[in-house]
């Protein structure tokens, strides 16, 4: 496995457990590759995550598919909150980062697993339509796995502060119920 630089402000790096809480809430992100001439190709993109993976669903070509089919390298990232605080020239911020290898999915099995994880996900409790939607263009759709090597989530310190600052209330209002 490939080396990932480590954050630089530890004390605001979220737990694996938060940043997948964000993954599996969010519905869109920033899909980087590497795109023509070795330009960096970011494209926003809906997803799902499910076992630490992520899931694209895409047509059967364009830039996108070229980036992928010429370098399995990628990145994908998801801002969860961005609350701008002008008067403090800052913004409360919470992001994931996720680093890994990207690949079309060839098997039929998955490629149809993979867009029922898209339906139930995007509409949910419509197994009729679902079916029908997967019977009429389930062939003409790619469907692509981003498997995940490094996950790395951040906020803001102030809203790293608030938390501090909430579970510390939260942990003397117990102490004072137990006395």
């Amino acid at each position: 496995m490939e080396q990932f630089r480590g954050m630089r402000r530890k004390r605001q790096q979220l737990s694996e457990e938060e940043s997948i809480s964000i993954l599996r809430k969010s519905t869109a992100g920033t899909l980087a590759l590497l795109g023509d001439g070795g330009y960096p190709y970011a494209v926003p993109i809906s997803y799902v995550y499910a076992d630490g993976r992520l899931y694209f669903h895409s047509a059967m070509s364009g830039h996108k598919i070229d980036a992928i089919r010429n370098c399995d390298k990628a990145s994908f990232c998801v801002i969860a909150k961005d609350d701008v605080q002008p008067e403090k020239y800052t913004t409360f911020f919470r992001s994931v980062i996720a680093f890994g290898r990207i690949h079309i999915v060839e098997d039929d099995a998955e490629k149809l697993e993979t867009a029922r994880l898209f339906g139930n996900r995007y509409n949910p409790n419509h197994e009729e339509a679902l079916q029908k939607e997967l019977e009429q263009g389930l062939s003409r759709m790619l469907m692509i796995r981003f498997d995940i090597e490094h996950l790395t989530g951040k906020e803001a310190i102030e809203l790293m502060k608030q938390r501090e600052q909430s579970q510390t209330h939260a942990n003397t209002d117990e102490s004072n119920q137990k006395s």
